[in-house]
């Protein structure tokens, strides 16, 4: 039995740090946004947009390429016509 909770516990262990490597969490005023990485990195795990510029925010590659454009959008900090003025600049 002791085995068997030692096997439980890495596992969820190993669970919650492959859920951090999958996910951005990004925190937008009092609340924390979750948005899918496109691929396992720690880069920009955490990452607050309090106080900083829209386009600061859509400068990191990594969240632009991510989506966190359209997150702002849904979340009303930005319109369609800013996001895509933006994205204008950054072309990949």
């Amino acid at each position: 039995m002791n085995r068997l909770k030692k096997l439980l516990i890495w596992a969820v262990v190993g669970a919650a740090f492959y859920f951090v490597l999958t996910h951005h969490f990004i925190l937008i005023g009092n609340k924390v946004k979750l948005l899918k990485k496109s691929r396992l990195t720690l880069d920009y795990t955490i990452y607050s947009a309090k106080g900083k510029k829209l386009e600061s925010i859509i400068a990191v590659r990594e969240l632009r390429r991510d989506g966190i454009g359209q997150l702002l959008v849904d979340e009303g900090l930005m319109s369609e016509d800013k996001l895509e003025r933006l994205m204008e600049r950054y072309e990949d």
